[in-house]
């Protein structure tokens, strides 16, 4: 009971007061993300410097999972390498999927409480937009020709 107390209270305030949800200066790395099934639609924004996530932020609108998995993920992956952010959402998905390790979600810190949305399939495209629009904004890599990066 105490775990699912902790999801509701993490995933309401994430929510609710999204610490990485607002414009970012000198971002130069940008990408949409779209959950057509939900209406999710977000814009990942990150600044990388030397290979490095040194800031990040997202907008747009979508429901608590997605909104909230997004701002936790931002939380996570900003001061990591590229390729150590790619090897979190790595294994993030994997733990959406039911194939994570104990210690591989360890490393997901508060993010690993969303590894119940597996056994809700409406939410699993929600909880894992904003980690399959990272994958694919580091997997580009540098030069980012998406419109939100060349407004």
């Amino acid at each position: 009971m105490e775990s699912k107390t902790f999801y509701n209270e993490s995933l309401t305030e994430h929510n609710v007061h999204p610490y990485h949800k607002h414009t970012l200066e000198g971002a130069n790395m940008a990408l949409e993300g779209v959950n057509p099934s939900c209406g999710d639609d977000i814009v990942l924004l990150l600044k990388v410097e030397d290979d490095k996530i040194v800031d990040g932020a997202f907008q747009g609108d979508g429901c608590a999972v997605s909104q909230a998995s997004t701002d936790m993920m931002l939380d996570l992956i900003i001061g990591k390498s590229k390729d150590e952010a790619l090897r979190l959402a790595d294994i993030f998905l994997r733990m959406i999927q039911g194939k994570a390790s104990e210690e591989e979600m360890d490393e997901l810190e508060e993010s690993s409480i969303l590894a119940d949305v597996a056994h809700m399939p409406a939410r699993v495209k929600c909880a894992c937009l904003g980690w399959h629009t990272a994958k694919e904004m580091l997997e580009k890599g540098p030069g980012c020709k998406c419109e939100a990066c060349h407004e």
